[in-house]
């Protein structure tokens, strides 16, 4: 593939003065790229707001537990200012649970996502799984630091091995030499010198290490255990000093007091450097096996030091060439051992040492920087490549759609204090017919989607509220269920509604919960969210589960946590899959007897929850379900050619060509982008552009159905016609699709510039 030129990357994580590792290796990182040529900018998230002096190079600071700062930061990242953007990913250093307020500036770039994965989980929970997952599915390439952390994506997470490239943390570039200058330097001279760096914290594993002392110096009576760095500052805010005192409580009573030094204190790099060459062997005794890096065994590697080490991850990879010595976990007899190995034995220690500054000179930054940008490079060829595979749809023509805003006129003509009329004659609502549930939970849902994904708007805060409001009074709550037909007098007409208008209301609410900025709103659906989910276990239509089902998938994209809607969306799903298994035969692949509207909402359910609950099963049987599908769908010249309203009972049989839907157009290409998320293969987003397309023209009867400059779309494709009422449901299809077509980037068959609004 041929290589595009990167000049400006954006890199979010945080940065030096911030006292992490995390932000050493950004600033690193930052450095190395940027000494090749390229313009580099950072987003740092901040503990505490306000509290670092930070260098030019970070350009944009986010308050990490503000979640609300989260989607403007990519914004203000500018559509096309930079060529590629690079996540530095560790939980802990972003908001919400299991860092996932991350999520929603990532889901808002535009332009590709490169993420450096600092902590890859073995046995994640759920919350640290569904997070990983869809930054794994955002991330155009996915960088770790050990063949370890690949093994895992690809075990744990099921990520195409391609899809990873393996780049060590970096090293600095240091001269190598005898050990007693920088002794003298730093007032160590005479000792043998044993060094640990780092942030201390319990987890440090520094007891073991001091146990070991009296065997050591029973050996080398001048060794002297160095400590060197403060106490973790999350650690000093919670526990104080304790740990570090025991510690040297530990070495008084083992009468090492004085060949055991612990310095609290944040050093500069030359600092560190400077007792890195001083030192005669380096220690990491880690109590975590999982640690899957560490950039202090990368330095000490760097600097050519021989290391011992307990055996976790990044450790057990580096040391397995001879640059160091494994002992295990919790052990102070093996520790004594190696280390004494290394201080009485000159030779060994001379071997090993020079193994550690072959192995660093691999790892340098300026090295590690050059695979970076090749990387960079990879991601901004094949994200350019994907787009490009829609723009010769295999069709006898393609539609030019000049860019356009997306226009809420049409929505605010529907829309009044009670709520979205459902019906219209021509274009004027049709007050008689009155409102309902089912379309004021789609224009819901589209007034969240909006919110993600464009600035702030007034017309949709008012909008979407009127539609909240809407469902909060059609829960009829000593039922458990939404009401969904009322008359324009404002009378309820049925005590309950339809199972589908039960599960369209799930579906929204849950995506206000996973997807609004606005703290009310996502307050008021999850509570209604809660109130209405158990009487999804009642429901008997495949259909209804599949939109309960995507309801429960973004719920639980905001709430990571509940037991009750994680075990019914279990239940769901599988339902689901027994009734395709149930249903399918030779030539019919299919959840029912019949297609009939919103087909395509049953395979994407069943997709998604497959990759949320890492049933590979559900995932295939969607993907086989939706390719059936597909293939029904495509009419004479690759056009979309949905279901007509009269359906389709079995195949063979003669199927409705009209009246075609604006739902199913929508339908389908949310559920053929889903694929394509998937599986990243190129014909789901081909189908996807084609569904879109319909709306413009590229249809049977070749007639456009949208209006975009007032964001409308006619109710129907009849034979040789359009149905030219304009009610609410085929706004909302029009208006949704527009909004994932812009999302996908489809902008070659119609863009979509959802930042403005007419």
């Amino acid at each position: 593939m041929s290589s595009q030129a990167i000049h400006r990357v954006a890199i979010i994580g945080n940065h030096t003065p911030r006292r992490c590792g995390l932000a050493t290796f950004t600033a690193d990182l930052s450095q190395a790229v940027g000494e090749l040529g390229i313009e580099v900018s950072v987003a740092a998230m901040n503990d505490k707001a306000g509290r670092y002096a930070y260098p030019p190079v970070v350009e944009l600071e986010v308050d990490q537990h503000d979640r609300a700062a989260y989607a403007p930061t990519a914004r203000h990242m500018g559509d096309g200012r930079f060529d590629v953007a690079c996540l530095q990913h560790e939980y802990g250093i972003f908001g919400g649970q299991a860092g996932d307020f991350v999520l929603d500036l990532l889901r808002n770039l535009k332009m590709p996502l490169v993420s450096t994965l600092h902590t890859v989980l073995r046995d994640p929970t759920e919350h640290h799984r569904a997070v990983m997952d869809e930054i794994l599915q955002l991330s155009e390439r996915v960088v770790v630091m050990s063949e370890r952390g690949r093994t895992i994506l690809v075990d744990v997470h099921r990520l195409d091995p391609a899809k990873v490239d393996l780049i060590p943390h970096g090293t600095p570039v240091v001269q190598n030499g005898p050990t007693e200058p920088h002794k003298a330097t730093l007032g160590y001279e005479g000792r043998d010198l044993i060094l640990t760096f780092g942030l201390l914290g319990p987890d440090k594993g520094i007891e073991y290490m001091i146990q070991a002392m009296p065997s050591i110096v029973a050996k080398k009576p001048n060794a002297l255990y160095l400590v060197l760095g403060a106490t973790h500052p999350n650690i000093q805010e919670h526990q104080g000093e304790g740990y570090r005192q025991s510690l040297r409580k530990l070495a008084k009573s083992l009468g090492v007091q004085d060949n055991v030094l612990l310095v609290n204190r944040y050093v500069t790099l030359d600092v560190l450097l400077e007792h890195l060459l001083a030192a005669d062997v380096y220690v990491t005794p880690y109590l975590k096996r999982e640690q899957i890096t560490s950039g202090t065994l990368t330095n000490a590697i760097g600097c050519g030091r021989p290391v011992v080490s307990t055996p976790y991850w990044h450790a057990e990879e580096l040391l397995s060439g001879g640059a160091g010595i494994l002992a295990p976990f919790r052990d102070s007899e093996a520790l004594a051992e190696a280390v004494g190995a290394l201080l009485t034995d000159d030779a060994l220690r001379e071997e090993t040492a020079g193994k550690a500054a072959a192995l660093g000179e691999t790892m340098a930054w300026p090295k590690v920087g050059e695979q970076y940008l090749r990387c960079f490079e990879s991601a901004r060829s094949e994200s350019k490549a994907r787009l490009l595979t829609i723009t010769e749809p295999a069709r006898k023509s393609a539609v030019a759609i000049e860019p356009r805003p997306i226009s809420l006129s049409r929505l605010e003509a529907m829309t009044d204090d009670v709520g979205l009329l459902q019906h219209a004659t021509f274009n004027i609502p049709n007050r008689e017919e009155g409102y309902c549930t089912d379309d004021n939970a789609r224009a819901l849902l589209l007034c969240a989607s909006l919110q993600h994904w464009t600035e702030h708007n007034p017309v949709v805060e008012r909008l979407g509220t009127a539609y909240l409001a809407f469902l909060n009074y059609a829960l009829n709550r000593q039922k458990g269920r939404f009401r969904n037909f009322m008359g324009y007098d404002r009378s309820w007409l049925e005590r309950a509604g339809s199972e589908d208008s039960h599960g369209r209301a799930l579906w929204a609410l849950g995506t206000v919960v996973g997807r609004s900025p606005q703290e009310g709103w996502r307050e008021v659906s999850a509570r209604l969210m809660r109130d209405g989910i158990g009487a999804a276990t009642g429901l008997l239509s495949p259909r209804a589960w599949a939109f309960a089902l995507l309801g429960i998938h973004e719920y639980l994209r905001g709430v990571h946590t509940d037991d009750r809607a994680t075990s019914l969306g279990i239940e769901l799903a599988d339902r689901l899959h027994r009734s395709f298994m149930a249903g399918s035969d030779e030539g019919w692949r299919w959840f029912e007897r019949t297609l009939a509207y919103d087909n395509a909402r049953m395979p994407q359910a069943l997709i998604l929850a497959g990759m949320r609950w890492s049933r590979t099963e559900w995932v295939e049987s969607g993907l086989e379900a939706l390719e059936w599908l597909r293939g029904v769908q495509t009419g004479p010249d690759g056009v979309f050619l949905p279901i007509g309203s009269d359906g389709l009972s079995r195949w063979g049989e003669q199927r409705s060509l009209y009246d075609q839907q604006p739902v199913e157009a929508w339908a389908s290409l949310d559920a053929y982008l889903t694929a394509w998320r998937a599986t990243k293969r190129s014909h789901w987003k081909e189908s996807a552009a084609a569904a879109y397309a319909w709306f413009f023209g590229e249809n049977t009867e070749g007639l456009a159905l949208a209006i975009p400059e007032i964001g409308s779309c006619y109710d129907g494709l009849e034979r040789g016609s359009v149905n030219r009422n304009q009610g609410a449901e085929s706004t909302l299809s029009f208006l949704m699709a527009s909004v994932l077509a812009g999302e996908a980037g489809l902008q070659t068959v119609a863009a979509v510039e959802q930042a403005a609004f007419l």
